[in-house]
């Protein structure tokens, strides 16, 4: 089964309004996965995107996959083996830094809706002549923050964004004020802090005042 861009960006879309901001998790100890995502969809951030980052990633994302209320979704996608390794482990969903039709081919061919990263208005256009119109803008805000996507937007209107990279509880509303833009990437709802130490109750209520941030 294949998936077309159309499809893929319409997927992505769908998930990506699940809540303002989508936790960028990098996580390593498999035993952390099942009360970290039950934390955050318990605060009201449902769709969670883990890193391949880390040797436990494609095995949270499989622990993951199996809480409740919960999409699941693999990050840093570089390879079409990436691609067919988040799809077996059950992720729902794919973001990569960038885009190569290497890496775009195979998210189409394993029918995983993509959320493809771009950091210039020129790879935003090749996108959408290949038919993708929700992107990943990153590095945000070291490519100019919501300044830089607002202008960006200004000549793209057919484009939304999920910005991630630098975003924060200081800095979430810039972006999501944008009208370009659907949700944001953040890692500040799930601190490696207390991850460790297993605070899953102060995780949910970072997750919490995340989920009414303003769109």
């Amino acid at each position: 089964m294949t998936i077309t861009p159309l499809e893929a960006s319409a997927a992505a879309r769908e998930i990506c309004g699940l809540a303002p901001i989508v936790p960028v998790l990098v996580v390593h100890e498999v035993a952390h996965a099942r009360p970290l995502a039950e934390a955050l969809v318990r605060g009201g951030l449902p769709a969670l995107e883990v890193t391949l980052r880390t040797p436990a990633a494609l095995e949270v994302i499989h622990e993951m996959s199996k809480v409740e209320g919960g999409v699941v979704g693999a990050g840093t996608l570089l390879t079409p083996a990436d691609v067919k390794a988040a799809k077996a482990a059950g992720a729902k969903f794919g973001v990569s830094p960038g885009a190569t039709d290497l890496l775009l081919d195979a998210c189409e061919a394993e029918d995983l809706p993509t959320l493809p990263g771009v950091a210039t208005s020129s790879e935003a256009m090749r996108l959408l002549e290949r038919g993708y119109n929700m992107l990943k803008f990153f590095p945000a805000e070291a490519n100019g923050g919501a300044p830089a996507l607002k202008a960006i937007g200004a000549p793209l209107p057919q484009i939304s964004f999920c910005p991630t990279g630098g975003v924060s509880t200081s800095n979430a509303n810039s972006y999501l004020s944008l009208s370009n833009v659907v949700c944001a990437g953040g890692s500040w709802v799930a601190p490696n802090d207390l991850v460790k130490a297993g605070d899953w109750d102060a995780i949910e209520a970072l997750a919490r005042a995340a989920s009414q941030l303003k769109r």
